[in-house]
This record gives structure tokens, C-alpha cells and sequence, in this order.
């Protein structure tokens, strides 16, 4: 393969199931059409998202969960680090995660939503878009689990009730001659199973390929990316790998004005315990550890605990 496939899964998914997996083998990436996640939805998330993000910083900063490793509500400009990075990211987002019914076996892993009271339909429309995301998510993973040779549904429960969590996203623009080019997001690998990423049409994504250059994706309008996480990477004994990636300022004018994106990341249920397929296992197969315990010790590290 010498590129990133990019499939529509409104098809069979025994017809695409091979091409993603050479896809994540070989990048970690794929571009995902035919998602089903509603265009209008999107676009009303996108306004809600930019209505938001620009309120007064002091009511934002209303909506910081002290001690909450900003997993609910605002992170502001300059909280979060890649691992093993000098500087703080040029970013500020608002995380939606999973709502629990009261009394939930789960419910210790996953803190109830906060919402926004200035900006109407915010909370309504965000639940649509999780809701949205999940399924899409869904369909992902069963094309995964078909090219890793498991029965379709082998995700299913894995996944049910997982602490996925859905990212608002804001690079604020960026000023003077050192704007374009500048790294906005440094260069990371992602924690989680997989992630799912609406706004990537806006030029900057840029993947780590092995043999050490950066590659541009450069998917189509409405598409979405999917990237592997750390936990399917290791639940895989890196046959799916999870790719260094990092978000770059494009150059001319788009250097010069905000970025936003939506990211999904789809996580495992904190008791499923990460231990290597039988079909990946090789004298190299990593300890097996519950996925909770793996995202408090990837969380500590990017300084979000």
C-alpha cells in the first residue's frame, strides 16, 4: 500500500474490511466515508462549538472541573502536553463523555456531564453527535474485527458503556512570520481504542510514517479520519499500530485564523481488561491491564492528572 486508504463503509464491510486493516497495519490511519453521521448535525455542532469557544474567558473558565484531569467541561489554552513535550499545545477544548444512569456499575469511572448554559441547544445537540459518533464507531470496529480475522461483532461488548469521550476542539489563530509552520498540536500517539475526527479537511494533520517523514492527510469534505489508539495497538501487539501524529499551521492565509475539529475518542470499558490476541501473541506480547489503569498512567502522563 502506498497510501492511505479511504473506503466508504456504507459498503459491505467484508468488501473493505482488508483494505482498513493493510491501511492501520502500515499508517494507523484511514479516511472514512460514507459515516452516517448527519451533515446538518455536524454543522450544527461546528456553530455550537464556535459559539462557545467564544465566550468572555472568565465564563469559560466557569466550566473547569477542578481535579476532573479534564476529562468534563473546559480545558483552557495551554493545559495539555504531549508525552515526553517541552511546551503546552496551542489549544483549548470542552469534552462531553458518556451519560450514566444512576447507580451504573460504571458509574466511578465516568463523572456526570456539565453544559454550557449561554449557548441554547449546546447540550442537545452535543448528545446527538456522541450518539452519532458511537455508531459510526461501531461500524469501524466491526470492519477492524473482520480484518483481524474475529467474528464481527467481537468489539461489541468491549466497547459497551466505554469512557469515550467527544472533543470541541479550538487552535486560536496564530500572529506573525512564525505562524505558518508552527506546531499547534506536537506530535503524539493517541491513548484509546480508536479515534474518530470530523474537521480534518482543514489543512495541518500530519502523520509519522516509518520511515520517518510526515505525511499530510488530506481527506474530503464531511469525511472522517480514524486513527488507532495505544489500546488497540496493544491489544494487537502492534500489528493494527498506533501512529505518531501531530497537527502543524498550514501555510498563507489558513496560518492566520482559528482551527476547530471534533474528535471522538472511542475508548474500551474501563474493566475490559487490554490482554493480547491470541492471534498477535509473540515473545514480545505485552502484561495484559485493564483499560482504566492504562488511561490514568497514559493521563498522568501528558499532564492532564
Amino acid at each position: 500500500m502506498t497510501d492511505i486508504a479511504s473506503v466508504s463503509i456504507a459498503r459491505p464491510l467484508s468488501e473493505v474490511a482488508e483494505e482498513l486493516r493493510s491501511s492501520f497495519a502500515e499508517f494507523g490511519f484511514a479516511v472514512i466515508r460514507d459515516h452516517g453521521i448527519p451533515a446538518d448535525l455536524i454543522a450544527r455542532a461546528e456553530e455550537m462549538s464556535k459559539s462557545f469557544f467564544a465566550l468572555p474567558e472568565d465564563v469559560k473558565r466557569q466550566y473547569i472541573l477542578k481535579d476532573g484531569g479534564g476529562a468534563r467541561g473546559y480545558t483552557p489554552f495551554g493545559t495539555e502536553k504531549a508525552k515526553d513535550a517541552k511546551v503546552h499545545d496551542l489549544k483549548e477544548f470542552w469534552h462531553v463523555g458518556r451519560e450514566l444512569p444512576e447507580g451504573h456499575e460504571l458509574s466511578e469511572f465516568m463523572a456526570p456531564n456539565i453544559w454550557p448554559k449561554e449557548v441554547d441547544g449546546f447540550r442537545e445537540t452535543c448528545e446527538a453527535l456522541y450518539t452519532a459518533f458511537e455508531e459510526a464507531g461501531d461500524r469501524v470496529l466491526r470492519a477492524i474485527a473482520l480484518g483481524l480475522g474475529l467474528e464481527e461483532d467481537f468489539f461489541v461488548a468491549t466497547v459497551k458503556d466505554g469512557n469515550s469521550v467527544m472533543r470541541l476542539l479550538r487552535y486560536p489563530p496564530l500572529e506573525g512570520a512564525e505562524a505558518e509552520g508552527a506546531i499547534r498540536a506536537a506530535a503524539h500517539g493517541d491513548i484509546n481504542t480508536i479515534t474518530l475526527l470530523l474537521g480534518a479537511e482543514e489543512a495541518g494533520l500530519e502523520l509519522l510514517k516509518a520511515d520517518g517523514e510526515w505525511l499530510a492527510i488530506d481527506p474530503p469534505e464531511g469525511a472522517l479520519v480514524v486513527n488507532i489508539g495505544d489500546m488497540l495497538d496493544r491489544l494487537t501487539n502492534g500489528r493494527l499500530v498506533s501512529t505518531t501524529h501531530r497537527v502543524v499551521n498550514p501555510k498563507g492565509e489558513a496560518a492566520y485564523r482559528a482551527r476547530y475539529s471534533m474528535p471522538f475518542f472511542l475508548h474500551f470499558r474501563p474493566d475490559y481488561v487490554i490482554e493480547t490476541l491470541p492471534s498477535c501473541i509473540d515473545d514480545n506480547a505485552p502484561e495484559p491491564i485493564s483499560s482504566h489503569a492504562f488511561l490514568l498512567q497514559r493521563l498522568k502522563e501528558i499532564g492532564l492528572t
